[in-house]
């Protein structure tokens, strides 16, 4: 049994989780502000592409997914997989009506 990633500890010092704080801020800034701009078809597009960066930066960081074992990174890339399907059948249903 391999227990290396629990042997060595994973706390982030304050500057760090700061820098994330502050790009998760300038992220939902940029959120606020792409959405007063008409981008006609690649508005929704757009704001998924940096709801996606924002959640990547709170699993890694935040929720300490950085530091975990190979069966929880493959689970969450399975449950990413099966969303991305469910919101492309979402969009083509919605297209095709």
């Amino acid at each position: 049994m391999n227990v290396d990633n629990q042997d060595k500890p994973h706390v982030l010092s304050y500057s760090q989780l700061t820098v994330v704080l502050i790009i998760l801020l300038a992220l939902t800034g940029l959120t606020v502000g792409v959405s007063y701009i008409h981008m006609g078809f690649f508005n929704v597009p757009v704001a998924l592409a940096i709801a996606c960066l924002k959640v990547s930066f709170v699993l890694l960081f935040f929720m300490h997914l950085k530091y975990e074992g190979p069966i929880i990174v493959l689970s969450l890339i399975g449950t990413v997989t099966i969303l991305m399907i469910m919101i492309g059948f979402t969009f083509w249903d919605v297209a095709f009506r």
